[in-house]
């Protein structure tokens, strides 16, 4: 199960790689006001939905410790995020607050990944 577990891990750090290298992808577009939320963003941030969930779940079945209070946080952040990205998705350009708000909660949520112990 642990090797299952630390399958999902990897696949949730592809996820945010796609999230966040979309982002910064973008970042002359966004100085330039021409940015936009690419399909890979939409993708990253669906991959982490996913294999969270696939997380709690095996972690519980482990019976392993988990911080509800965390795991609830991280778990608005990202609905955040697919909300603004789903929405805007279809857009030519996004205008320079939102996207910057995007990039923002994507650093949020892995500085509470990491640092929130």
């Amino acid at each position: 199960m642990d090797v299952l577990i630390h399958l999902f891990v990897g696949l949730h750090i592809v996820g945010i790689a796609a999230l966040l290298g979309g982002f910064l992808g973008q970042m002359k577009g966004m100085r330039q006001g021409t940015a936009r939320f690419v399909p890979g963003m939409l993708h990253g941030a669906l991959t982490m939905l996913v294999t969270g969930v696939a997380l709690v779940g095996l972690n519980q079945a482990q019976d392993y410790p988990l911080d509800n209070i965390k795991i609830g946080i991280k778990l608005a952040v990202l609905i955040v995020i697919l909300g603004l990205v789903y929405v805007k998705r279809d857009e030519e350009k996004v205008e320079k607050p939102l996207f910057g708000l995007v990039g923002a909660l994507t650093l949020t949520n892995i500085f509470i990944a990491v640092l929130w112990t």
